[in-house]
């Protein structure tokens, strides 16, 4: 596949074959590619944490936030949810600032994922102090982002955005996900 196809391939997928199971080494394959990619001022301040374990995973869902702009959508139903979460984490005993890095990361992953047939989804909204609780994952590392993965289970299409400027997705009445995107004249200055 060559790389454009690839990137559209990558979506934010929030609908997934729940039954479609995702093994450790996969997300590691996956982490490893994160580990290989650039950081800033080569800290290599993030650090993982890998769930494909179906309670770990119920307990991760919890916390999380899906779609915004889906106002009346709490989340993929039961038998839609993500075989496998990765969290990323950043280590503040090496490095305080991680924004950076955790997009590279998070894209290295996402790119690596769509190459082998699984989608997945970057989820900032996250309650924070409850996820850190409930894994219980140490004061030093932030959570700026948790990573939802599996075997995706709906069609997304990239729309052009129309002349009212609205980027703002949406699922039609055949429940496809329909993302706007700017064009490129729209977006080279």
């Amino acid at each position: 596949m060559d790389f454009l196809s690839l990137v559209k391939k990558n979506r934010s997928y929030r609908r997934f074959k729940q039954d479609h199971r995702l093994n450790m080494k996969t997300l590691r394959e996956l982490v490893n590619l994160a580990r290989l990619s650039g950081s800033s001022s080569n800290l290599q301040g993030l650090k993982f944490f890998l769930s494909v374990d179906s309670e770990m995973n119920s307990r991760i869902f919890k916390y999380l936030k899906w779609a915004y702009y889906l106002k009346n959508w709490d989340g993929p139903a039961e038998g839609e949810r993500p075989g496998g979460y990765i969290i990323i984490l950043g280590d503040t005993e090496i490095h305080s600032t991680i924004d950076t890095d955790v997009g590279i990361a998070a894209q290295s992953i996402l790119l690596g994922a769509a190459e082998k047939g699984l989608g997945g989804c970057m989820i900032g909204s996250v309650d924070r102090p409850g996820l850190r609780k409930e894994l219980n994952i140490k004061e030093q590392y932030q959570i700026p982002l948790v990573i939802a993965l599996g075997k995706p289970d709906e069609k997304i299409v990239l729309d052009k955005v129309e002349d009212t400027g609205n980027i703002q997705y949406w699922r039609d009445e055949n429940d496809v996900h329909h993302v706007p995107k700017r064009s490129l004249d729209d977006i080279i200055i």
